[in-house]
Protein backbone atom coordinates (compact mmCIF):
# COMPACT_ATOMS: atom_id res chain seq x y z
CA UNK A 1 0.00 0.00 0.00
CA UNK A 2 2.96 2.64 0.84
CA UNK A 3 4.37 1.51 -2.31
CA UNK A 4 1.49 2.57 -4.20
CA UNK A 5 0.78 5.69 -2.15
CA UNK A 6 4.59 6.51 -3.08
CA UNK A 7 4.10 5.78 -6.61
CA UNK A 8 1.72 7.90 -6.97
CA UNK A 9 2.92 10.85 -5.28
CA UNK A 10 5.76 10.37 -7.18
CA UNK A 11 3.58 10.54 -10.33
CA UNK A 12 1.38 13.65 -9.52
CA UNK A 13 4.84 15.64 -8.82
CA UNK A 14 6.08 14.65 -12.24
CA UNK A 15 2.62 15.32 -13.99
CA UNK A 16 2.86 18.88 -12.13
CA UNK A 17 6.47 20.08 -12.82
CA UNK A 18 5.64 18.84 -16.64
CA UNK A 19 2.27 20.86 -16.58
CA UNK A 20 4.04 23.89 -15.17
CA UNK A 21 7.05 23.23 -17.90
CA UNK A 22 4.05 23.73 -20.76
CA UNK A 23 2.84 26.56 -19.18
CA UNK A 24 6.35 28.29 -18.75
CA UNK A 25 7.37 27.75 -22.25
CA UNK A 26 3.62 28.51 -23.92
CA UNK A 27 4.50 31.91 -22.31
CA UNK A 28 7.76 32.16 -23.56
CA UNK A 29 6.96 30.99 -26.67
CA UNK A 30 4.21 33.44 -27.11
CA UNK A 31 7.09 36.05 -26.30
CA UNK A 32 9.34 35.07 -28.61
CA UNK A 33 7.57 34.31 -32.13
CA UNK A 34 4.00 35.34 -31.07
CA UNK A 35 0.61 33.34 -31.23
CA UNK A 36 0.56 32.41 -34.92
CA UNK A 37 3.73 30.99 -35.16
CA UNK A 38 3.57 29.29 -31.64
CA UNK A 39 2.37 25.53 -32.08
CA UNK A 40 1.93 22.71 -29.29
CA UNK A 41 4.91 20.86 -31.45
CA UNK A 42 7.57 23.66 -30.11
CA UNK A 43 5.51 24.41 -26.50
CA UNK A 44 6.14 20.12 -25.97
CA UNK A 45 9.59 20.54 -26.98
CA UNK A 46 10.61 22.86 -25.22
CA UNK A 47 8.77 21.97 -22.14
CA UNK A 48 10.36 18.56 -22.39
CA UNK A 49 7.21 16.31 -23.07
CA UNK A 50 5.54 14.55 -25.76
CA UNK A 51 2.99 16.36 -27.41
CA UNK A 52 0.24 13.94 -26.49
CA UNK A 53 0.79 14.84 -22.63
CA UNK A 54 -0.22 18.62 -24.02
CA UNK A 55 -3.63 17.22 -25.96
CA UNK A 56 -4.80 15.48 -22.97
CA UNK A 57 -4.61 18.11 -20.39
CA UNK A 58 -5.18 20.99 -23.12
CA UNK A 59 -7.19 21.41 -27.02
CA UNK A 60 -5.99 23.83 -28.18
CA UNK A 61 -2.47 26.41 -28.22
CA UNK A 62 -5.25 28.92 -26.68
CA UNK A 63 -6.35 27.01 -23.95
CA UNK A 64 -2.68 26.51 -22.94
CA UNK A 65 -1.81 29.93 -23.28
CA UNK A 66 -4.94 30.49 -21.20
CA UNK A 67 -4.00 28.82 -18.10
CA UNK A 68 -0.41 30.23 -18.44
CA UNK A 69 -2.00 33.79 -18.34
CA UNK A 70 -3.90 32.31 -15.50
CA UNK A 71 -0.47 30.97 -13.50
CA UNK A 72 1.25 34.29 -14.44
CA UNK A 73 -1.08 36.05 -12.18
CA UNK A 74 -0.82 34.47 -9.10
CA UNK A 75 -2.20 31.14 -9.82
CA UNK A 76 -5.48 32.20 -10.59
CA UNK A 77 -5.70 33.36 -6.98
CA UNK A 78 -8.78 35.49 -5.81
CA UNK A 79 -8.98 39.18 -7.06
CA UNK A 80 -8.49 41.32 -4.52
CA UNK A 81 -11.08 44.05 -4.18
CA UNK A 82 -10.17 47.48 -5.73
CA UNK A 83 -8.84 50.18 -3.07
CA UNK A 84 -11.25 51.95 -0.96
CA UNK A 85 -9.85 55.06 0.78
CA UNK A 86 -13.72 56.74 0.79
CA UNK A 87 -12.48 58.77 -2.26
CA UNK A 88 -13.57 57.35 -5.30
CA UNK A 89 -11.71 59.94 -7.84
CA UNK A 90 -8.11 59.57 -6.28
CA UNK A 91 -8.98 54.88 -6.12
CA UNK A 92 -10.12 55.09 -9.74
CA UNK A 93 -7.19 56.67 -10.70
CA UNK A 94 -4.83 54.85 -8.96
CA UNK A 95 -6.51 51.72 -10.69
CA UNK A 96 -5.92 52.79 -14.04
CA UNK A 97 -2.74 54.29 -13.67
CA UNK A 98 -1.79 50.61 -12.02
CA UNK A 99 -3.30 49.19 -15.25
CA UNK A 100 -1.63 51.21 -17.77
CA UNK A 101 1.72 50.08 -16.23
CA UNK A 102 0.53 46.46 -16.41
CA UNK A 103 -0.50 47.17 -19.96
CA UNK A 104 2.71 48.50 -20.96
CA UNK A 105 4.77 45.67 -19.52
CA UNK A 106 6.36 43.35 -21.81
CA UNK A 107 5.99 40.54 -19.99
CA UNK A 108 2.43 41.20 -19.40
CA UNK A 109 1.45 43.35 -22.76
CA UNK A 110 2.67 40.07 -25.36
CA UNK A 111 1.00 37.16 -23.65
CA UNK A 112 -2.24 39.60 -23.41
CA UNK A 113 -2.36 40.15 -26.54
CA UNK A 114 -1.73 36.58 -27.84
CA UNK A 115 -4.55 35.73 -25.27
CA UNK A 116 -7.00 38.40 -27.36
CA UNK A 117 -6.06 37.02 -30.20
CA UNK A 118 -6.72 33.56 -29.27
CA UNK A 119 -10.34 34.36 -27.40
CA UNK A 120 -11.34 36.05 -30.46
CA UNK A 121 -10.88 32.93 -32.55
CA UNK A 122 -12.52 30.61 -30.39
CA UNK A 123 -16.24 30.59 -28.60
CA UNK A 124 -15.19 27.84 -25.93
CA UNK A 125 -11.67 29.51 -25.05
CA UNK A 126 -14.09 33.25 -24.85
CA UNK A 127 -16.46 31.57 -22.58
CA UNK A 128 -13.98 30.26 -19.77
CA UNK A 129 -12.33 33.99 -20.49
CA UNK A 130 -15.54 35.40 -19.32
CA UNK A 131 -16.48 32.62 -16.17
CA UNK A 132 -13.09 32.83 -14.86
CA UNK A 133 -12.03 36.17 -15.16
CA UNK A 134 -13.71 38.29 -16.74
CA UNK A 135 -17.33 37.94 -14.62
CA UNK A 136 -14.86 38.04 -11.73
CA UNK A 137 -12.90 41.25 -12.74
CA UNK A 138 -16.51 43.02 -13.22
CA UNK A 139 -17.37 41.94 -10.04
CA UNK A 140 -14.78 43.88 -8.51
CA UNK A 141 -14.64 46.91 -9.66
CA UNK A 142 -18.63 46.76 -9.71
CA UNK A 143 -18.75 46.44 -5.88
CA UNK A 144 -15.90 49.50 -5.61
CA UNK A 145 -18.20 51.63 -7.14
CA UNK A 146 -21.42 50.57 -4.93
CA UNK A 147 -19.70 51.50 -2.12
CA UNK A 148 -19.23 54.49 -3.65
CA UNK A 149 -22.61 54.82 -4.83
CA UNK A 150 -23.76 53.99 -1.16
CA UNK A 151 -21.85 56.97 -0.16
CA UNK A 152 -23.54 59.25 -2.00
CA UNK A 153 -20.21 59.88 -4.30
CA UNK A 154 -21.74 58.55 -7.23
CA UNK A 155 -25.68 59.28 -8.62
CA UNK A 156 -28.47 56.45 -7.49
CA UNK A 157 -29.71 56.22 -11.01
CA UNK A 158 -26.49 55.37 -12.47
CA UNK A 159 -26.14 51.84 -14.38
CA UNK A 160 -22.76 51.13 -12.29
CA UNK A 161 -22.41 48.19 -15.10
CA UNK A 162 -22.16 50.55 -18.00
CA UNK A 163 -20.16 52.58 -15.52
CA UNK A 164 -17.34 49.90 -15.48
CA UNK A 165 -17.66 49.94 -19.26
CA UNK A 166 -17.15 53.64 -19.07
CA UNK A 167 -14.21 53.58 -17.41
CA UNK A 168 -12.02 50.81 -18.49
CA UNK A 169 -13.58 50.31 -22.06
CA UNK A 170 -11.47 53.27 -23.14
CA UNK A 171 -8.14 52.11 -21.59
CA UNK A 172 -8.53 48.49 -22.86
CA UNK A 173 -9.74 50.08 -26.34
CA UNK A 174 -6.47 52.25 -26.47
CA UNK A 175 -4.00 49.48 -25.91
CA UNK A 176 -5.50 47.20 -28.17
CA UNK A 177 -5.86 49.48 -31.04
CA UNK A 178 -2.56 51.12 -30.23
CA UNK A 179 -4.10 54.30 -31.00
CA UNK A 180 -2.22 56.86 -28.54
CA UNK A 181 -0.11 57.32 -25.69
CA UNK A 182 -1.29 54.96 -22.93
CA UNK A 183 -0.39 56.87 -19.90
CA UNK A 184 -1.79 58.26 -16.25
CA UNK A 185 -2.61 61.73 -18.03
CA UNK A 186 -4.78 59.78 -20.51
CA UNK A 187 -6.05 57.85 -17.44
CA UNK A 188 -6.56 60.60 -15.52
CA UNK A 189 -8.71 62.09 -17.96
CA UNK A 190 -11.16 59.43 -18.41
CA UNK A 191 -11.44 59.25 -14.66
CA UNK A 192 -12.68 63.13 -14.58
CA UNK A 193 -14.72 62.90 -17.65
CA UNK A 194 -16.51 59.64 -16.84
CA UNK A 195 -17.22 61.06 -13.01
CA UNK A 196 -18.46 64.53 -14.31
CA UNK A 197 -21.46 63.10 -15.59
CA UNK A 198 -21.80 60.21 -13.05
CA UNK A 199 -21.40 62.02 -9.99
CA UNK A 200 -24.26 62.59 -7.14
CA UNK A 201 -25.12 66.16 -7.56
Amino acid sequence: MKVTDGRSADARRRSERSRLAILESATELVREVGYEKMTIEAIAARAGVGKQTIYRWWPSKGAVLFDSFVAMNENGAELAALPDTGDIESDLKAVLAATVDELNDPLYDVPMRALNTAISNDEALAAQYEEWLETPMREVKRRRLQAAQDAGQLSPAVDLDIAIDLIWGPLLNRWLQRSGPLNSTYTNRIVDSVLDGIRAR
